[in-house]
């Protein structure tokens, strides 16, 4: 049976109230408005609740309960709700590659999203953390730079991979590196074990939010330290001072709940390891 998602309480939740059909312009808004309001984050690994990468699932913690996730969620959900519309959109995997050195080989346990359109391949990515699109990218081998709503991004080809890159100033960082391979639901069952579950995993180790905001900036939280960063990649850093202010932030900066007390915060924070100075 075909699960039926309310396509209007899919666009409350994002507050998109445009047009509907399977144009670039609508896929460009749907993209922006989804990672302006619906975070990413990694609570419940967290607090050891196990995440479910099947719609059925998706629907009622993303657009119902109002919470974030990440990209398994992120993706599929907007992959389902492109379904719906009409556009011809597929699942692809990839490598999260921001702020690794070439010489590091991560796991593909990324998901996001080709849509082919009039006669052009793009690709569009919610689930990407404070590298999240916002704007969908044309899939080419031409390198070119393309405008998004906030960073510049470009996708390269180098041999057999390519790779999708943000410019912060005048540097050109990796975001992801794929092939073009696309992750059946089977696929991202296996690669969310590992992303939730497996001991070595960064989403066991850190707490994760982001959240994009009109005019290029971006909200981000990585364990205690809250961020505010500008559309060039500078941004200005708090550490909150204790789990209830932290709670506040995920609150009133992020409008999601943790799903747990104030003490349960305090004690997963302090047993997380010290984390490097990176974004979310």
């Amino acid at each position: 049976m075909t699960f039926a998602l309310d396509l209007d309480a899919y666009f409350a939740r994002i507050a998109y109230h445009g047009p509907r059909a399977p144009t670039l312009a609508v896929l460009h808004a749907i993209t922006a408005a989804h990672a302006q309001s619906i975070p990413f984050e990694n609570l419940d690994v967290l607090v050891g609740r196990p995440i479910h990468v099947e719609i059925e699932a998706i629907v009622p913690k993303l657009v119902t309960a109002r919470r974030g996730g990440y990209c398994f969620e992120q993706n599929a959900l907007l992959l389902h709700v492109l379904g719906r519309l009409g556009f011809v959109a597929a699942p692809l995997s990839a490598r999260i590659r921001l702020q690794r050195p070439r010489d590091f080989i991560p796991p593909r346990t990324h998901l996001f999203v080709r849509v082919d359109l009039e006669g052009e391949v793009w690709v569009t990515d919610v689930g990407a953390g404070s590298a999240s699109l916002t704007s969908a990218l044309r899939w080419d081998d031409r390198g070119e730079e393309q405008a998004t709503t906030h960073e510049p991004r470009r996708i390269v080809r180098e041999n057999d991979r390519w790779f999708h890159q943000v410019r912060y100033g005048s540097e050109w960082q990796d975001v992801c590196e794929f092939t073009g391979e696309e992750m059946p639901l089977i696929d991202r069952v296996l690669a969310n074990w590992y992303t939730s579950a497996h001991p070595d995993s960064s989403f066991r180790a850190r707490l994760t939010v982001a959240r994009a905001l009109p005019e290029g900036r971006r909200l981000t939280i990585l364990n205690r330290d809250f961020t505010v960063r500008e559309r060039d990649g500078r941004g200005e850093t708090r550490t909150t001072a204790s789990a209830e202010e932290l709670l506040a932030v995920l609150t009133e900066s992020f409008g999601i709940a943790f799903p747990g007390s104030a003490s349960e915060l305090e004690a997963i924070l302090a047993a997380l390891p010290p984390q490097p100075s990176r974004m979310a």
